[in-house]
């Protein structure tokens, strides 16, 4: 299953730019898995929807690209203190907001200068544009929860146009962070 959203904003500057990549991942819960990692290798940046489960893995997705990640639900103990509940990550022309649980979402996103929110917490994959701006949740990357798919996403950002994409990914295997 793949599935692919495009978005365009009215441009800030008019220039194209660069094409940058974002990978997306949610939920490992503390299962950080090699075709994962393998997703995610020549990303300029990585978003960590939450539910992590084990602060190594930040570390080793920042050996990739600088990692933006927020605190879900099940992230306990000092490690997840430091991370915020959401966050803000400019990208090109694109903005992006990071919140583990979207029914958390305080905000019209639209409204705030926000294109597209990511997140995860319900381990269903899923895109949809809704009132300007894009929905990402990435469903899981860890643990298979019931019958539904492992998942990471992407975004493509070229300019003022975002593509945001789910993978459904095939595993063969896991690890847990190496230390």
């Amino acid at each position: 299953m793949t599935v692919n959203v495009s978005l365009s904003i009215p441009s800030m500057s008019g220039i194209i730019s660069t094409q940058l990549r974002v990978g997306l991942l949610s939920d490992t819960h503390g299962l950080l898995r090699p075709e994962v990692k393998d997703s995610l290798q020549g990303c300029d940046f990585i978003v960590h929807g939450g539910d992590i489960g084990d602060p190594q893995f930040l570390h080793e997705l920042s050996e990739i690209a600088p990692v933006t990640a927020v605190r879900g639900n099940n992230d306990k103990g000092q490690w997840a203190e430091n991370l915020n509940e959401d966050a803000v990550l400019a990208v090109g022309e694109i903005v992006v907001y990071v919140i583990h649980d979207l029914a958390a979402l305080q905000m019209d996103p639209y409204a705030a200068g926000i294109h597209v929110v990511v997140s995860g917490h319900a381990h269903i994959p899923s895109i949809k544009e809704h009132e300007g701006a894009l929905y990402v949740n990435l469903g899981s990357s860890g643990p298979r929860h019931f019958k539904l798919p492992i998942a990471i996403g992407e975004l493509i950002i070229t300019g003022n146009s975002v593509s945001a994409s789910i993978v459904e990914l095939v595993a063969t295997g896991a690890y847990k962070a190496s230390r």
